[in-house]
């Protein structure tokens, strides 16, 4: 049960880290001096990293029910 767990967790930071980084790209949050502040690259790339950590944490979601069953 504790691998399940670890991916749901990582999942969830990931996906957390992605929105963040998708705001900064959006010139949303962070400061001004950030390379990732008000870029478009920064925008898209948060978007790929908050759908890696669905992913993830989906995985870590299926592992738990298969094992249940």
């Amino acid at each position: 049960m504790k691998i399940e767990l670890v991916l749901i967790g990582t999942g969830f930071i990931i996906g957390i880290l992605g929105i963040i980084f998708h705001l900064q790209g959006q010139s949303v949050v962070g400061p001004e001096s950030s390379f990732m502040y008000s870029n478009p690259k920064w925008t898209t790339y948060g978007i790929q990293i908050v759908v890696i950590g669905i992913i993830i944490t989906s995985s870590g979601i299926i592992i738990t029910k298969i094992k249940r069953n």
